[in-house]
């Protein structure tokens, strides 16, 4: 068991505020103190969350450049018994920082992963952005720049999904202009920044308005970028192509007609112009009845 023999052993992976303190949770709180360790990626700003909160649990530092050494000291310390508790910065461990290989390292190990719930900017932002969410894509940061990064903006021209990236505010008017210049400037964009401080501010607008905006106002603080997805562009079919479908449909048995409101409604073209395609192919023998009205 952990401190005290009150936990049970297993590395906690601990949602922290992303800025507001009142976002830390009571549970967040007991597991920090109860804990035998805290895995931190920064211990100077996780110290001052934990003095905050009274919470006088060691720490070790556990970042980028360490990860390498200290995940098998961290395995080391489960595999002996000791609770850990596994913090970022701000907000979920794993997403977009270097905790996923500890987690992976602790499931291969067959070491007990729990989650503690907590802050994310991805869902904050989305939340109050007013832009679809039923499906989403998080993107974290984009490549810096060169070719990696093109590529991968090419990559997303046609996402219909809701798109987040996070973004500093020394990068914030080139990623802009390079999101015009791949998605088009009226692509729907809003601009998520300081959230749950104080200055919490959200923008919104157009790719290219959010360019004007920004080239008159110095930008500010973290940023989180929700962008529209594209729209859904159904191929446009050769007739060769709309009889083939055709026939792959009258050889399941399927009729003329059911045939033509199957496809019409997958490709968007008029079902009488699929319909007077599908009479142009050759009745096939135990197929259903035709139903020949046409309205």
């Amino acid at each position: 068991m952990g401190k005290a023999d009150s936990l049970p052993i297993a590395l906690y992976v601990v949602g922290t505020p992303i800025g507001n303190l009142e976002d830390m949770t009571f549970r967040a709180v007991r597991i920090l103190q109860e804990v035998d360790a805290i895995a931190a990626e920064d211990t100077r700003h996780t110290g001052k969350l934990l003095q905050h909160f009274q919470i006088k649990t060691p720490q070790i530092s556990y970042h980028e450049h360490n990860q390498a050494q200290r995940i098998p000291e961290l395995l080391q310390q489960l595999k002996m018994g000791k609770a850990i508790a596994l913090v970022t910065d701000a907000g979920m461990p794993g997403i977009s920082d270097p905790g996923y290989e500890l987690v992976k390292a602790c499931i291969e190990a067959e070491m007990p992963v729990v989650p503690i719930p907590g802050c994310t900017a991805v869902t904050t932002a989305l939340s109050a952005a007013g832009l679809p969410t039923d499906r989403f894509v998080f993107e974290a940061f984009l490549p810096a720049k060169g070719a990696d990064r093109q590529q991968h903006l090419e990559s997303l021209q046609t996402e219909t999904r809701t798109l987040i990236f996070y973004e500093a505010p020394h990068r914030l008017r080139q990623t802009l202009q390079d999101l015009a210049a791949v998605l088009g400037e009226n692509r729907k964009i809003v601009l998520a920044r300081e959230l749950t401080k104080l200055h919490e501010e959200f923008w919104r607008g157009t790719i290219g308005e959010a360019i004007l905006h920004y080239n008159q106002r110095e930008p500010q603080g973290e940023f989180t970028l929700v962008v529209a997805g594209g729209e859904l562009v159904t191929p446009l079919l050769s007739e060769e192509a709309l009889k083939a479908e055709l026939q792959q449909l009258l050889y399941q048995g399927i009729s003329r007609s059911q045939a033509s409101r199957q496809l019409a409604k997958a490709t968007s073209i008029p079902r009488r112009q699929i319909y007077q395609l599908a009479l142009e192919i050759p009745v096939i023998p135990n197929t259903e009845a035709e139903t020949i009205e046409e309205n």
